[in-house]
């Protein structure tokens, strides 16, 4: 762990070289007036809108809807199931992947009915999650774009696992725009003279007490029971298409999520702690942490470090954006990456290379970097993959 200076609070780096632009945007961080401690890097740690992803900030009184994301909820769902790897082929993961692409909407895909859920009608009365209620009735439960998958994996013992990444839809995105745009408005009118960026790039923040910072809450705990849900219900799904073929139990199962807020305390004072691309760690507490498409993913146990405010990594976080990705990785030698792993996938042309391995940064070394914040618990290859 590296501890910068510079700002007004130190920022404490589990990442062995973060980017300039994600450590400039974390001393900013670390200059808000209510920040509390220091601002924290995971090290999986690249450049986000305001705030980074993989970080970490524990505020006084206030929240900053960009410390959060604008994918609200977006986790982490893994599944242990009773079968081996003896039960299945190549052919039979072709199947079996084929059939789940037939069952869980992907990409921009929706439900064409309704989908029915108690949680609708507890949404709270937040003008943004009314608007967007209607379309939400045929998204719960389909597995959207950009980083997220769903897996079929094994452990050291040839069990197979499933395991699923997930966010919250529209509600997130459209929760982020409102409420970052009322914190910007909140910040130019009360806290002139702080430095809050601008437009996608702010960190402007709500008071906690507020009208729009208790709003803004309503409506992001709403988006995380959406996003739960929908990880549960798209879950159900992969295991009923397995099981059309194939008799197994379920053994165990974690459903986490790595974007969101949260009042904890934290060296004897409560705090709103913001994971934005980051895992909760307390002591004890199971967590998911994925490789990237062809590499180790694993189930980790937190081990409650204080100075992380009990965080760790949520990924293995980007090394190139998706526009350099596309550009510069080679379409043959990442195919032939996954083939030669013998891993069912669908990396076909130069716009799958945003998702491919070569992306994100190494996985074992983002492990070994937080050998003090998660215990490794589980480690798991892929056989095969759905990339959104």
């Amino acid at each position: 762990m590296k501890t910068f200076d510079g700002s007004r609070l130190p920022v404490k780096s589990w990442c062995n070289a973060p980017e300039t632009t994600a450590l400039k945007q974390a001393l900013n961080l670390a200059n808000l007036p209510f920040v509390f401690k220091h601002v924290c890097l995971m090290p999986d740690t690249h450049q986000g809108y305001g705030m980074p992803i993989g970080g970490v900030v524990a505020a006084q009184d206030m929240v900053i809807p960009n410390g959060v994301g604008v994918d609200i909820g977006c986790g982490m769902i893994a599944v242990k199931s009773s079968l081996n790897t003896q039960a299945v082929n190549k052919d039979t993961l072709k199947k079996i992947m084929g059939r789940i692409r037939e069952e869980v909407p992907i990409g921009f895909n929706h439900h064409k009915s309704k989908q029915s859920w108690p949680g609708f009608k507890a949404a709270p009365p937040v003008e943004v999650i009314e608007r967007e209620l209607n379309s939400a009735h045929h998204q719960l439960g389909t597995l959207g774009g950009g980083n997220h998958f769903i897996e079929l994996q094994k452990d050291g013992e040839n069990n197979i696992w499933f395991m699923l990444h997930s966010g919250s839809r529209n509600f997130g995105l459209k929760i982020a725009k409102e409420y970052n745009d009322q914190a910007l408005k909140f910040c130019s009118k009360k806290y002139k003279d702080v430095e809050v960026g601008r437009g996608e790039n702010s960190i402007a923040f709500l008071p906690l007490e507020s009208l729009e910072g208790r709003e803004y809450l309503e409506a992001m705990n709403f988006a995380l029971k959406f996003a739960l849900e929908s990880r549960k219900r798209m879950m159900d799904k992969v295991i009923a298409c397995v099981g059309e073929g194939l008799k197994f139990n379920i053994e165990q199962e974690v459903n986490i999520h790595h974007n969101y807020a949260a009042l904890e305390t934290h060296f004897g004072r409560q705090v709103m702690v913001h994971r934005k691309g980051a895992t909760s760690a307390k002591a004890g507490e199971w967590g998911i942490i994925p490789g990237s498409q062809g590499t180790h993913s694993y189930i980790v146990r937190g081990k409650g470090n204080p100075e992380s405010f009990m965080s760790c990594s949520h990924g293995a976080g980007r090394r190139m954006s998706r526009h350099e990705a596309v550009r510069s990785l080679d379409l043959a030698q990442e195919i032939k990456k996954m083939d030669d792993l013998g891993i069912v996938h669908g990396i076909r042309t130069p716009k799958d290379l945003d998702e491919a391995a070569g992306a994100y940064k190494d996985i074992d070394l983002v492990m070994q970097g937080q050998a003090d914040l998660a215990e490794i618990i589980v480690k798991l290859e892929p056989l095969a993959v759905i990339k959104a």
